[in-house]
């Protein structure tokens, strides 16, 4: 079914690799209902409606799309849903803002049914794919090293080195350190057992311990917040959240397409210009998006987590379905879940390794003509300083169409290129982000 044959792989080095990407993306299940709370949503609803959308959206790409690369409610679009959209807004409360949320994922799955999606990725310049892989590459080590407080906030410069004694930072250079031995000595899914001798030096140092216990049972307090997709529609025409849902949209389809180029380009899936089964896909997080919404969470994203799987051999969708089953565990499990995820040093190593690993392609970015190396530059610098895969797409896309029409060669660009770019300006002038 997975093809494991034809993708060069075998159903032990997938399900390692599936058990990798859990327990680098795990931590979402904790850290999006702290952040969806703030906008007053139970954290109990947050928790069970972040693990129904991810297990959804999951299970849709393991088994139709048959690609490693897991869904999930993706950060930077909580914190807009959560600061910018709930009480800005009209005052409108959580159960209004959902709605715009479902009504961003409805249009996303009409968007995704179409050849829209598929035609953008290949419309999408090599150069600027080539970008959006390195600098989803430079954003992920740079949590990594920011989760673990190797790397801390300065008043003048921004950011400076952290404290280097303190116990998180220890552990993390140390499981770094195992983890980069295990990987030179080719030892398969070196990013998992890494992660499991840092979380047992963790135990035995006493970063790590179960003081809530281990199992308790998931619920909904809120119960399906939507349910009528009239009364949603209704909900954004009142209080005229047009805009909200524009950049619902905008955002993830961009965060999604650029995640899965650059996933998919590391694994080597790609075929020429062009993602097989793209269709889908894409349809996966479209699908997560509407479901995560009716249960209470903000929009879903393909996870650039995925690519710590697919470093650990994962090339198929038995990679999602080991994660999708054990997101699924996780809602019984959510006090260890969250006391594991909740030491960053243990998973931090890995996303800073996979980090590396996705710098590799700024070898093929054509560096000596200026018109298709700055955009790409811009989209690497940008995605880590601004904390936002789709902000740097953004950059990068309104660069190029322009740099190419001063050097005389706009026939070059896709006409969606030219769209996009004048949509990317709109949001970043005009709406809030």
């Amino acid at each position: 079914m997975f093809k494991l044959k034809e993708n060069q792989t075998n159903v032990k080095t997938e399900i390692l690799a599936g058990i990798t990407t859990f327990l680098t993306m795990v931590y979402i299940v904790v850290v999006n209902p702290v952040i969806l709370s703030d906008a007053g949503v139970p954290f109990e609803q947050v928790f069970s409606a972040t693990i129904i959308a991810t297990v959804a959206g999951t299970l849709w790409m393991a088994l139709f799309a048959n690609y490693p690369i897991a869904i999930a409610p993706g950060m930077g679009l909580n914190a807009y849903f959560a600061y910018s959209v709930v009480g800005t807004h009209g005052n409108i409360d959580y159960m209004t803002a959902f709605s715009a949320v479902f009504i961003a994922g409805i249009i996303f799955i009409i968007l995704s049914l179409t050849p829209f999606r598929e035609k953008l990725i290949i419309a999408i310049p090599d150069n600027l794919k080539h970008g959006i892989t390195a600098g989803i590459g430079l954003f992920i080590a740079f949590i990594g090293l920011r989760l673990t407080g190797l790397i801390t906030s300065h008043p003048t410069n921004l950011v400076a080195l952290g404290d280097l004694h303190s116990p998180q930072s220890i552990l993390a250079l140390v499981g770094l350190a195992v983890t980069l031995i295990l990987m030179t000595l080719g030892i398969n899914g070196a990013l998992f057992f890494g992660m499991i001798l840092t979380a047992l030096i963790a135990f035995f140092t006493g970063q790590l311990s179960f003081d809530q216990g281990f199992v308790s049972l998931p619920s909904l307090p809120d119960g399906i917040i939507i349910l009528n997709p009239f009364e949603a529609i209704g909900d954004i025409i009142q209080h005229s959240l047009y805009a909200v849902v524009f950049s619902f949209l905008l955002v993830t389809i961009f965060d999604t397409t650029g995640t899965m180029i650059g996933v998919a380009q590391q694994a080597g899936l790609m075929k020429g210009k062009t993602m097989p089964r793209a269709r889908e896909a894409l349809l996966s997080d479209s699908i997560a998006t509407s479901i995560g919404a009716m249960f209470g969470t903000s929009p879903t994203s393909a996870y650039i987590e995925s690519s710590t799987g697919v470093s650990a051999g994962g090339r198929t969708g038995l990679t999602t379905l080991t994660v999708a089953g054990l997101f699924l565990l996780s809602a019984f499990f959510g006090p260890l879940v969250s006391a594991v995820s909740g030491l960053a040093a243990i998973t931090a190593p890995a996303l800073i390794i996979v980090g590396s690993l996705m710098m590799g392609s700024i070898s093929h970015i054509k560096w000596n003509e200026l018109d298709e190396a700055f955009p790409a530059f811009l989209i690497i610098l940008s995605m880590p300083l601004t904390s936002s895969i789709a902000t740097g797409i953004a950059l990068g896309f309104i660069a190029y169409p322009l740099m190419k029409v001063v050097k005389g060669k706009w026939r070059e660009v896709h006409p969606l290129v030219y769209l996009f770019a004048v949509l990317f300006f709109y949001q970043l002038a005009f709406l809030p982000h």
